[in-house]
């Protein structure tokens, strides 16, 4: 298939890609421009920032969670799924940098799985010649990895932007797609987990015209699309293997709203896939829920609306589908809501109390990064036996009455989970049929969770 696609990467975390990613997603999305966003790496927020600047759904590219062969075949689906004029993929850290000294997983790695060119961008304050070296270092670092372009970001003025521009031309082959001046302040706004996003707010949309203003004015739009167009054809996507549904379809509710988002669009898609009906909810709208046959409940900011959530008629809800058997699924900031209470500094707030846990927040991460789940107790989403992966994602910390640790399904390694017992960090709870975890997963990495949610909500 042809698709025109770019990689934004950086030297670093803070050099401006997120800023450039966001900015070109939205520029060329109000253009008329079928823009599809993908993010590399496990990362709800940048994932849900630029699905708003493309009024699309992002992509999760991950190679920890899949091998190159799956990791290609679920770019290419996602193109064929939801067909685009460009690609934008958004690397994490810098290009090169990866889990170990050889870039296992980097976005360098993606780049070239992809054959997409990379436009860098760098941090450029109190930087001029040194800038053609970095550039000329990075082009020649790792074989396979096209650097088509340079964002410059963060620059004084015009006499520093001709410095760079001079340098840069005079030692490379590398051309300067983008002069970004250096901003007063920054644009994107920053919480203890990233950056802080109100999906129902018309000024985050404002932001977001703010930022394709910025690359609008400040960098060569036509060479970026001519770049991203010089790509190589990729392979045609397979035909769809996803089980013919049923005509009864399980109806499975999830809850998105601003205390509970953090969704992988292929996590809906899977479920959707195996024959589910999904139906959007909210915590915090009063309004009764339909009736249902399966919950999902994802993770999010729970404890910024503790006192709404501890309100909220839906908790009772939440409790009858589970005494009644339903099948739910909790992830996270959705084992939170699951849980006894939320230990706030303002004092305590009332949760299901399905589950007898009492997170407590912290200012630093207490669970962040890969893990690998063993399943170790029978569940309806897990097959005993199984391994998996997925990742933690959390600044809170379970407290138990009386440190009475309840029976729990999944040893994480690496990986904090719930509680820690003989050496061992152990995850996941069920009570009835529902499920609740630390651990975020990503359907594709893991097959089985979707067909059997489907089917435990059909049962």
């Amino acid at each position: 298939m042809e698709q025109a696609r770019l990689v934004i990467s950086g030297l670093s975390g803070g050099s401006g890609k997120t800023l450039v990613s966001l900015g070109l997603t939205r520029l060329f999305t109000r253009s008329g421009l079928a823009a599809q966003p993908c993010k590399k790496g496990p990362d709800y927020i940048d994932y849900a920032w630029l699905a708003l600047a493309a009024r699309r759904s992002a992509a999760c590219l991950d190679p920890y969670f899949q091998n190159d062969e799956a990791l290609l075949r679920q770019f290419v689906s996602v193109c064929s799924r939801r067909p685009a004029d460009i690609a934008v993929i958004e690397g994490n850290r810098g290009l090169f940098d990866g889990r170990d000294v050889t870039g296992t997983c980097s976005t360098a790695h993606v780049a070239r799985l992809l054959k997409a060119p990379v436009v860098l961008t760098m941090n450029c304050a109190k930087m001029t010649r040194t800038a053609a070296a970095i550039v000329a270092g990075m082009a020649a670092f790792e074989p396979g990895v096209r650097i088509g372009g340079v964002m410059l970001n963060n620059v004084a003025n015009p006499r520093h932007a001709a410095m760079l521009r001079q340098a840069i031309e005079q030692y490379t082959d590398i051309p300067v797609l983008g002069v970004l001046p250096r901003l007063r302040n920054n644009p994107l706004p920053e919480r203890h987990m990233g950056l802080a996003l109100n999906r129902a707010d018309e000024s985050t949309h404002e932001l977001l015209d703010q930022l394709a203003d910025i690359l609008e004015e400040n960098a060569d739009i036509g060479a970026l699309l001519s770049l991203a167009r010089t790509v190589p054809s990729l392979p045609d996507p397979a035909p769809s293997t996803a089980p013919h549904a049923p005509t009864a379809r399980p109806r499975i509710g999830f809850v998105l709203d601003d205390a509970l988002w953090f969704y992988y669009q292929e996590n809906l898609d899977a479920l959707t896939d195996a024959g589910a009906e999904l139906v959007p909810l909210s915590i915090l709208d009063p309004t009764p829920w339909p009736q249902l046959d399966g919950l999902y409940l994802g993770g999010g900011y729970p404890e910024l609306f503790a006192s709404d959530i501890s309100s909220s008629p839906h908790l009772g809800e939440i409790r009858a589908l589970s005494y009644a058997g339903r099948p739910i699924y909790a992830e996270c900031g959705g084992f939170m809501v699951l849980s006894e209470a939320l230990l706030l500094d303002s004092g305590p707030r009332s949760m299901a109390g399905l589950y007898p846990a009492r997170p407590r927040f912290y200012p630093r991460p207490q669970g962040l990064g890969y893990v690998t789940a063993s399943t170790i107790g029978e569940n309806p989403f897990h097959p005993l036996g199984s391994e998996w992966t997925g990742h933690e994602f959390h600044y809170s910390r379970c407290e138990w009455p009386g440190n009475a640790f309840p029976a729990a399904c999944l040893i994480l390694k690496p990986g904090v989970g719930m509680y820690e017992k003989d050496g061992l960090q152990y995850d996941g709870l069920l009570t009835r049929r529902t499920f609740a975890c630390w651990t975020h997963l990503f359907a594709p990495a893991v097959p089985h969770w979707a067909e059997n949610f489907v089917k435990a909500a059909r049962s």
